[in-house]
């Protein structure tokens, strides 16, 4: 369930109409510190994916990402940007200017950080499919867990480039097999193979699964 900004009076609406309810995950618009995190205490059990889309929030993801309460982050473009008084979070060629870039890069660092997870943010032209699936795919590359859609006809190309291929899992699935036999470095296809890269095989296997 998404509420509102906190302190904001529909946010105030907002926690009423939770209490009626057996939701207990919330998404926090405007995620702004990790002491509006405190300020849900009065719900018990509540957990908080956290929105990161104003300058303050970005600023603060990492405290935001270490609260206990915090689950995930989520990070914003278009909100970050008008926050900021400017009119475009991209180029023409549709890819992200560079403080959207690092909010984007901020919000990854900080859940990976604090073991939480990370949603990407939406591709609001829709009828671009081929820039939604290049974008999900890099999200897919750097460790995010799901890329939101803005509209129904997103989600085909977002499972798509989530969606392991099957390279990567014969891939990934010699490395963990060379794995069983070998105490240290090894060799699959010519690559050396150690910790970090068995644990991407770890994660294309989980994807798969």
């Amino acid at each position: 369930m998404r509420v509102n900004a906190f302190g904001s009076y529909d946010f105030a609406e907002d926690i009423e109409a939770l209490r009626r309810t057996a939701y207990r995950v919330i998404m926090l618009a405007k995620t702004e510190s990790a002491h509006q995190l405190d300020g849900l205490a009065q719900l018990d059990g509540v957990q908080v994916i956290a929105l990161i889309e104003t300058p303050l929030g970005a600023v603060n993801v990492n405290e935001i990402a270490a609260h206990p309460r915090c689950i995930g982050l989520m990070w914003g473009a278009e909100d970050l940007v008008a926050a900021m008084g400017g009119r475009s979070s991209r180029f023409a060629n549709a890819r992200y200017r560079d403080v959207p870039r690092h909010a984007r890069a901020a919000t990854a660092l900080a859940a990976a950080a604090h073991g939480k997870f990370a949603l990407d943010a939406v591709h609001i032209d829709i009828a671009d499919t081929a820039g939604l699936a290049e974008e999900a795919e890099d999200a897919v590359a750097l460790g995010f867990a799901a890329t939101v859609c803005i509209h129904p006809s997103q989600a085909a190309a977002i499972r798509a480039a989530y969606r392991p291929t099957d390279d990567e899992i014969a891939w990934a699935r010699e490395v963990l097999e060379a794995e069983a036999g070998n105490n240290g470095v090894f060799s699959v296809r010519g690559q050396m193979i150690d910790a970090p890269l068995l644990a991407q095989a770890r994660a294309i296997i989980a994807r798969t699964d």
